[in-house]
């Protein structure tokens, strides 16, 4: 077989294993719903509000990943944010009650952190979970994220590939020196600023100034402002591009050369996101002194390094494993098992080993082989809104937690005439679950989770008493807020 079309099959069949299914959704979103219970009967964070970020509002999360939330004590939808004793000090209650309460596995309290944070794993799946308070910034990146992802659907994909390659080969771990997801995530994004054509235009096209010192007033005032100016800079470069066709397995192919010497270049030069280009160090008076082993400028808050934590050793063992990847990946005597062995880790690994015998999901279902897994959210945003404007509205006012019916997200900016959304799951051909499991487990498309909630004095708004379909649009046609914000 053709060397990329090897590469490309094998790549497919990786994100039929990883990306999330409908159960990994439904999971997630029970895990939200039982914090905010907890948080709600904390008598000092009454008013106070659970927003889900990272990974999982960017859509870039694969099934095993984790899940940030933030705890937002701000009223009024006002833009503050604790102090660093207070947010230690709330943690602290969160985690004697959530103790009280059960359900985690494990609980973990890092009040020292530059962020502190409670981590927890869930029972639901053993889900890890990072909590933090009043984290609006890591809120806005994951939002800017997911708008770059309605760019180009090859972007979600190439994410999920880097992170599952580089859990397999020991440098996603930025405890041990090396990666973190988030500066995995901006070397994809570099990657298509600098492919030829490019996929993605340099992030200061899209917000031409650092985003995280605008995040000031009013909360929705500052979202708005921010979501209008990317809206029109992503149409106008989506309205004058110049279409790269290439494929996947081509374009993860060149990403995995673009940094087999990654070692080298970053004695000399950073990666800059912001302006699309390696930027030398010695130049760029925003880096200066010069303290770390490589510089993945963060370009939503800059001059921050997101890669701050990899050392020097770990680098050496970061750039051996693209060359080792790269020699791989033009192999004359490439094969899928020796794709396997390079690209996944053990976790997926065994859902891959034996394609044609089946393999068993996390609630013990079993599919037939990984390309026929029921429930899987494979619709793209555009797919969806076309889907979700035929679909009847609910006709239950307030449905019972159980049906975890949320309200969907209201502020990524509008990139075309069809507003984009987030994913739901799509049903492929295959046996259908029964009646009762329909009735006690929604689609995904019908549990749309309501990330950044209304606030009122004193208490929240159940926006998930509200019909699904129910959007609000402002002057411009973009979808905004809930009808209680206005």
């Amino acid at each position: 077989m053709n060397p990329y079309r090897q590469v490309e099959s094998t790549l497919k069949e990786i994100l039929e294993v990883i990306k999330p299914l409908q159960e990994d959704w439904i999971t997630r979103f029970k895990i939200i719903d039982e914090l905010r219970e907890i948080v709600q009967s904390i008598e000092s964070l009454r008013g106070a509000t659970v927003e889900p970020f990272g990974s999982f509002v960017s859509n870039l999360f694969t099934r095993w990943g984790d899940l940030d939330i933030s705890v937002e004590v701000s009223y009024f939808s006002c833009i503050s944010s604790a102090g660093k004793k207070q947010k230690q000090s709330i943690l602290g209650e969160l985690q004697r009650a959530l103790r009280q309460k059960g359900g985690c596995i494990r609980i973990q309290f890092i009040s020292n952190a530059r962020v502190p944070i409670l981590k927890t794993v869930s029972k639901w799946q053993n889900i890890s979970c990072d909590i933090s308070i009043d984290n609006l910034q890591g809120q806005i990146k994951s939002k800017f994220l997911f708008w770059l992802n309605e760019i180009d659907v090859r972007f979600r994909d190439m994410v999920l590939l880097v992170k599952e390659w580089a859990k397999a080969n020991g440098i996603n771990n930025p405890k041990s020196g090396s990666f973190n997801s988030y500066s995995l995530t901006l070397l994809v994004i570099f990657h298509f600023q600098t492919c030829v054509p490019p996929i993605l235009p340099p992030l200061k096209d899209i917000y031409p100034t650092n985003v995280v010192d605008d995040l000031t007033g009013t909360k929705v005032d500052a979202e708005r402002r921010i979501a209008q100016v990317c809206s029109s800079n992503i149409a106008k470069f989506r309205s004058c591009r110049i279409i790269n066709r290439s494929s996947l397995s081509e374009l993860f192919i060149s990403f995995i050369a673009k940094f087999s010497d990654i070692n080298i270049r970053a004695s000399e030069l950073g990666i800059c996101p912001f302006t699309g280009q390696w930027e030398y160090i010695a130049n760029n008076m925003r880096w200066l002194p010069r303290t770390y082993a490589i510089f993945i400028e963060d370009p939503f808050e800059q001059p921050e390094n997101s890669a701050r934590a990899v050392s020097k050793k770990q680098l050496i063992k970061i750039a051996e494993a693209f060359e080792m990847t790269r020699r791989m990946l033009i192999s004359a005597s490439l094969t899928r098992n020796t794709l396997l062995r390079v690209l996944v880790g053990p976790q997926t690994s065994r859902f891959l080993v034996n394609h044609s015998a089946g393999y068993t999901s996390n609630n013990g279902s079993h599919y037939p082989n990984p390309h026929v897994q029921s429930h899987r959210a494979v619709q793209s945003p555009l797919q969806m809104q076309q889907h979700r404007q035929q679909e009847p509205m609910y006709k239950n006012s307030k449905p019972s937690t159980s049906q975890m019916h949320h309200q969907a997200p209201k502020v990524e900016p509008s990139t075309s005439k069809v507003q984009p959304q987030f994913p739901k799951a799509r049903v492929p051909n295959g046996p259908r679950p029964n009646h009762q499991f329909q009735r006690r487990t929604p689609s995904v498309s019908q549990m749309q989770p309501q990330f950044w909630k209304s606030r009122t004095e004193g208490h929240n708004v159940n926006l998930g008493s509200q019909r699904l379909g129910q959007v609000q649009y402002n002057n411009q046609g973009q979808m905004w807020r809930p009808k209680s914000d206005k």
